[in-house]
């Protein structure tokens, strides 16, 4: 799998650069475990947790947090809590799983394919494409296509807790009202893209993450499908969820 990597300040940046940031084995695996938990239950994720799925005592999980937060990798929210992976940390976390090319197409992605190419005309498997996607990932689904621009999923977006407050959503409505101009603009290149948090050059205070997949139609050669949503998210599926919807789309308007 194909991804783009953007840094901070919105520059692409390779693998490479974030493989020159060194941690224990265990500290990786802490660190997955924290993106992985927060995206599943929305709270600071504790030692005491962590502990048990390493079989290590809390005092040994709360050093590798120390450590793990000293690099900028996660925070701490507020005292005693536990903690929360940063932009930095998802961003780790995305270029590791990411270097993995294939990984295994499960029944939800297949009842995608099912869906998109019962559609009866390019219109219908490019809206079928959408829901589908908003109904898996309970993000903003969306897809641009011909200077067209197909966005559905505001309620499921609002629902989730990041986005309760008027300025979050008013930034989410600027973001969303940028998106298509934008991608006609910058036309990213990689199948797969990825920007995290800061890294979205739209929205970089919207504390939302925008992962779309490049895909070629009749229509266009530079079209695109993806989601966008907060920052904690189950990468892992939404990445491989977008991608899997990117080659389906391009087969259904072959």
């Amino acid at each position: 799998m194909k991804v783009h990597f953007a840094n901070s300040g919105g520059q692409f940046q390779s693998a490479k650069y974030w493989a020159t940031i060194k941690m224990t084995d265990r500290q990786e695996k802490i660190l997955a475990a924290i993106v992985e938990e927060y995206a599943e239950v929305a709270s600071p994720v504790g030692s005491s947790i962590l502990s048990k799925m390493f079989n290590v005592s809390p005092a040994t999980i709360r050093n590798d947090m120390i450590a793990l937060e000293r690099a900028g990798f996660i925070a701490q929210p507020h005292t005693s809590a536990g903690r929360t992976p940063t932009d930095k940390g998802y961003r780790h976390y995305v270029n590791q799983i990411s270097g993995i090319d294939s990984i295994a197409i499960d029944r939800t992605a297949r009842a995608i394919d099912t869906r998109v190419l019962a559609a009866g005309s390019p219109d219908l498997a490019i809206r079928t494409a959408v829901k589908s996607l908003v109904e898996l990932t309970h993000n903003v689904g969306l897809a641009t296509i011909d200077g067209s621009l197909y966005v559905r999923g505001f309620a499921d977006l609002f629902s989730q807790p990041e986005f309760t407050t008027t300025e979050t959503v008013r930034q989410m409505a600027g973001l969303i009202d940028n998106l298509e101009p934008w991608l006609r603009e910058t036309k990213p290149n990689e199948p797969l893209n990825v920007y995290i948090g800061r890294e979205n050059p739209i929205g970089k205070s919207s504390q939302s993450s925008l992962i779309i997949s490049r895909f070629c139609s009749p229509y266009s050669d530079k079209s695109y499908i993806g989601v966008l949503g907060p920052t904690r998210q189950d990468y892992r599926n939404v990445m491989n969820l977008v991608s899997h919807t990117g080659k389906m789309l391009e087969e259904a308007l072959a």
